[in-house]
C-alpha cells in the first residue's frame, strides 16, 4: 500500500471514531505502519522464502546470479552489515545472512564459550534469529524516519519537487530484512526434537534451515576430526521433520539445506538397516571397512554382514564406532546429496577440507547426472588458510605446466617473503574470483563465510587496544575509529541516532505534541556530527 493510501485509510478510521480519536494523526500512524512492515517472524519467513526461491530460479537461468552472505552472531552486527550493503550497493538483492551454530556456541551460550559440538542451549538459535530481525526492522524504522523528516522539511520549504521525490522513495523503499540461512546443527536430538526446534526457528523468521548428517550426540565442527555420520534413513527422517515444520507453520516455500560431512567423516555409529540388496541401507553399509570371516571366527557381540554369501565383520573401534574404508568420502558425499535431493532437500552443502573448485565440481558433476538442477550453499570457511591453499594451487599448476618454480618453497608459501611475487599475485586473483568461478563451474548458488564477524571483532579490538593503551592514547581511538567513521560515512558515528533516539523523539511528538520532552535538542552532543 502506498504512503498516501495508508494516510487515507487511517484518516477514515480516525474520523469514524470521532472526538475520542481526534488527537491521533493519520499521517503519523501511516508512518509507524511503514516503519513496522513485518509484524511477526512468520511474515518474515514467508517473505524471505519467496526471495530465495526467485533467486534460486535466477541462478538456474544464469550462474552469474549467485548469492552471498556473512555469518553474524548479534543483531547489531547483522544490522550494520545490511546498512553497509545498502550504502555501498544501493540494494540488498542476492545478499543474505548466515546464522552459524559455531558462533552461537562460541558467543551466545549461557555456559560461556563452547566448541561447535551442539552443547549450547538450542533455544539460543531461534532467540538469535528473532534478535537479528528486530535489529533489521529497527534499521528500516531509522532510515524511513529520516525520509519522513526530510519530507517534513521539504513541505516546510514549499519544495513540491523534492516532496514528490521523497514520497516516491518512501513508496519504493527497500527493506533491510533479507533471508537468513539458519544452522540447526544435526537437529539437537531425534527427529521430533528437530521438528520442535525447527518450528521455533521458523516462527522467529528463518526461511532456510541447514541440517547436517552427523549424529546429534557426537556432532563435531565440520573442520575438526572425529565426525560421525548417520545412515540415510535417519537423516531423511529429519529432512522430512523440517518440511513438516515449514508446512505446519504455513511457510510452504521454506528451504532445506542438506549438509553432508561425509568427505571428512570416516566413522558411523550404527549399521544401516537393509531389506534388499542395493537399497539405501545396503549402499551405506557397502562403504564400511570390513574383514571376511568364517562362522568360527565370530565372537560374542560381533556385528556381521552377509554380502553375496560371504560373512563380513565391520571393523569396530574401541569407541564402539565403525569406520568407513579410506578413500570413500567423495562417493559417500555424492550418494548423500542425491538421496537428500530426492527426498525433499532444496539445496546441498558439501563440507570440504580446502577451497578447491575442481574438487567440488567433481562431485557436483556426478550429482547432476541424476539431479540436473542440483546446487549448493558453500562454506568459504575461515578454517581454510586461503593464502596458502591458493598459492599452493598456483604452484602446482605452474609446475604441471613446466614453468620454473625453483624460486618457491611449496611448504613455506605463506611466508611474507612471497607476498610481492607473481605467484602470490596470481593466487590473490584466483581468490578474488573464486566465488564467481565456483558458481559457474561447481554449481554453488550461495557463498557464505561462517565466522567473519567473529574474526573482524577480534582484529579491530586488537588494533584499538594496541593504539589506545600505547603511546597513541586517545588518538588511537580518534584516528583509528571515529575519524574513519566520519570519513567513510559510517552511520554509527551518530550512535544515539542508531540506537533509536530519534525514533523515540518522533513517537513522543506523536503522543504528546508540543509538550514532548525530546532528547534531540540543541544540547545533544550528536549535533556535532550533523553536517556529516
Amino acid at each position: 500500500m502506498a504512503y498516501q493510501d495508508h494516510i487515507i485509510e487511517m484518516d477514515t478510521l480516525i474520523k469514524a471514531n470521532k472526538a475520542p480519536w481526534e488527537g491521533i494523526s493519520a499521517e503519523s500512524v501511516a508512518r509507524m505502519r511503514l516503519q513496522n512492515r513485518f509484524k511477526t517472524g512468520l511474515e518474515i519467513a514467508k517473505y524471505t522464502a519467496d526471495i530465495m526461491r526467485k533467486d534460486m530460479a535466477a541462478y538456474d537461468a544464469d550462474p552469474a546470479n549467485y548469492t552471498q552472505s556473512l555469518g553474524c552472531w548479534h543483531g547489531f552486527v547483522a544490522q550494520q552489515k545490511l546498512i553497509s550493503i545498502k550504502k555501498h550497493f544501493g540494494t540488498t538483492k542476492q545478499r543474505y545472512i548466515y546464522l552459524s551454530g559455531w558462533m552461537v556456541a562460541a558467543l551466545r551460550s549461557e555456559f560461556g564459550p563452547l566448541p561447535d559440538q551442539s552443547m549450547h542451549e538450542k533455544t539460543s538459535v531461534p532467540a538469535l534469529i528473532s534478535e537479528i530481525y528486530t535489529f533489521l526492522k529497527q534499521a528500516d524504522a531509522r532510515e524511513l524516519g529520516g525520509l519522513f523528516r526530510d519530507l517534513d522539511a521539504a513541505r516546510a520549504a514549499g519544495d513540491k519537487a523534492k516532496e514528490a521525490k521523497l514520497i516516491d522513495a518512501i513508496d519504493n523503499y527497500e527493506t533491510h530484512v533479507v533471508p537468513i540461512i539458519a544452522d540447526i546443527d544435526a537437529g539437537f536430538g531425534n527427529a521430533e526434537a528437530t521438528y520442535l526446534l525447527a518450528k521455533k526457528m521458523i516462527e522467529a523468521g528463518a526461511c532456510a534451515l541447514q541440517i547436517e548428517n552427523q549424529v546429534s550426540d557426537e556432532k563435531q565442527c565440520g573442520h575438526q576430526d572425529g565426525k560421525v555420520t548417520v545412515p540415510h534413513e535417519d537423516f531423511l527422517a529429519k529432512i522430512r521433520a523440517l518440511r513438516y515444520a515449514f508446512l505446519e507453520m504455513g511457510v510452504d516455500n521454506g528451504i532445506i539445506v542438506a549438509r553432508t560431512d561425509s568427505l571428512g567423516a570416516g566413522l558411523t555409529k550404527q549399521i544401516a538397516v537393509s531389506h534388499t540388496p542395493g537399497d539405501i541401507g545396503d549402499k551405506y553399509n557397502s562403504f564400511l571397512d570390513c574383514e571376511e570371516i568364517s562362522p568360527a571366527d565370530m565372537k560374542n557381540g560381533d556385528v556381521v554382514l552377509n554380502r553375496g554369501g560371504k560373512l563380513l565383520r565391520p571393523k569396530r573401534l574401541p569407541s564402539n564406532l565403525f569406520q568407513f574404508r579410506e578413500g570413500t568420502g567423495a562417493d559417500r558425499c555424492v550418494l548423500d546429496c542425491i538421496t537428500s535431493l530426492q527426498n525433499g532437500a532444496d539445496l546441498l552443502w558439501i563440507e570440504t577440507e580446502k577451497p578447491h573448485i575442481e574438487q567440488i565440481a567433481s562431485m557436483v558433476d556426478r550429482i547432476r547426472e541424476v539431479v540436473p538442477n542440483a546446487k549448493l550453499a558453500y562454506n568459504n570457511s575461515p578454517s581454510f588458510n586461503w593464502t596458502l591453499n591458493f598459492r599452493q594451487q598456483v604452484f602446482d599448476a605452474w609446475k604441471s605446466a613446466g614453468k620454473d618454480v625453483s624460486a618457491y618453497d611449496r611448504e613455506k608459501l605463506m611466508s611474507v617473503d612471497y607476498d610481492d611475487t607473481d605467484l602470490a599475485a596470481e593466487a590473490d586473483d584466483k581468490i578474488r574470483t573464486f566465488q564467481r568461478d565456483a558458481a559457474k563451474r561447481a554449481g554453488i548458488f550461495h557463498h557464505l563465510i561462517t565466522l567473519p564477524t567473529y574474526h573482524t571483532a577480534a582484529l579491530s579490538t586488537d588494533n584499538l587496544a594496541k593504539e589506545y593503551f600505547g603511546e597513541a592514547g586517545m588518538l588511537g581511538y580518534v584516528a583509528g575509529v571515529q575519524r574513519k567513521e566520519i570519513r567513510q560515512g559510517i552511520a554509527c558515528v551518530k550512535h544515539q541516532n542508531m540506537s533509536g533516539s530519534d525514533i523515540g523523539d518522533d513517537h513522543k511528538e506523536y503522543f504528546a505534541g508540543e509538550a514532548a520532552l525530546k532528547a534531540g535538542g540543541v544540547h545533544n552532543t550528536m549535533n556535532q556530527f550533523e553536517a556529516i
